[in-house]
């Protein structure tokens, strides 16, 4: 009789690092900061990856990169740094910065389209110089001493499965103590079907996990995902976006949407952390990508969004906030 799956809330085991349940949030470049994972982790993501980190910023110790990119909240552990470059020397450089910042696991960006990115042979491009591939993982595994995680894509174009047939060797010759696996071709960006045989396929042949990304924008879509794709957790990125208590539904802790109180509140929180992080000047610009994840379920009248969007002034932003809620937050 085969045995029973694990529940998306029973722990997951990657490399010596155990983790709490098997819902992660993704990497989001230029997104996710410690506050946007600390976000993550306190409505019940097992692990936050970060955005996306130049190995070469890290290698050279840039000071931006080392102030804003690799701050670490205590309450945010364990955290995944994710890397990014075509330097195996400077792969391993950078993951021994990230060790050295307070990271638990290191991940590799093998998936990210981005023309600017693949231009340095870097993100998706790596799946077409395998070797490569292996050297970077292998790096990164002896500068950090910790586990390494890769996230990929299935494959450069429609049919093509170079992103499976990597990740078998960056497991069994690399020494990847996991994938993240997004089953969708790289042409095709964030749109069409995943496929979640292929991914399947992949978690029958693998002894370490593979975690299932891609087009899970709700709590029904990651549990389709986990439910049909065979892998050993998921890990949401858009789904996440101004929706946090999506990690509360996936582990059990909410059934409900969250009040528009609830969800004010949040929002002022955010605006509080990227104040903090940023100061109030850049914070004021940086919180216009925030504003619309929130503000439908806000129910912001049009001209309140339009505001928003706006706004060159971080007081007035959280009056019109508060002014959206039936209880003066």
């Amino acid at each position: 009789m085969p045995a029973t799956r694990p529940q998306l809330t029973d722990p997951l085991r990657i490399g010596d690092l155990e983790i709490a349940n098997r819902v992660l949030l993704a990497p989001l470049a230029g997104i996710g900061n410690w506050f946007v994972r600390l976000q993550a982790r306190r409505h019940g993501a097992g692990l936050a990856v970060s955005e996306m980190v130049s190995s070469f910023g890290l290698h050279h110790r840039n000071e931006r990169t080392l102030r804003e990119l690799m701050r670490i909240h205590p309450d945010e552990h364990p955290v995944s740094i994710q890397l990014f470059g075509h330097d195996a020397e400077v792969m391993r450089s950078g993951a021994e910065v990230a060790a050295e910042s307070g990271a638990d696991l290191i991940d590799i960006n093998m998936g990210c389209p981005v023309r600017k990115v693949r231009r340095t042979g870097a993100g998706v491009e790596l799946l077409a110089d395998p070797e490569l591939a292996l050297a970077l993982t292998r790096g990164a595994i002896e500068g950090s001493g910790l586990p390494v995680t890769v996230k990929l894509r299935s494959g450069l174009r429609p049919g093509d499965r170079s992103g499976h047939d990597l990740a078998i060797r960056l497991v069994e010759e690399g020494g990847a103590a996991a994938i993240g696996f997004h089953p969708r071709p790289a042409t095709v960006g964030h749109k069409g079907e995943p496929d979640y045989a292929l991914t399947h396929e992949l978690a029958d042949r693998l002894e370490v996990p593979v975690i299932v990304s891609g087009g899970l924008r709700d709590a029904e879509a990651a549990r389709r995902a986990y439910r049909e794709s065979g892998a050993d957790a998921v890990m949401l990125a858009r789904g996440a976006l101004g929706n946090p208590w999506v990690f509360e539904e996936l582990t059990g802790r909410r059934a409900e949407p969250p009040s528009r109180d609830e969800v004010a509140t949040e929002l002022l929180w955010t605006m509080d952390r990227a104040e903090e992080h940023l100061g109030t000047e850049r914070a004021t610009r940086y919180l216009r990508k925030f504003y619309p994840w929130y503000v439908d379920s806000l129910e912001a009248p049009a001209e309140v969004a339009q505001e928003l969007q706006r706004s060159a002034d971080l007081p007035r932003a959280r009056e019109l906030i508060g002014g959206l809620v039936p209880t003066p937050v």
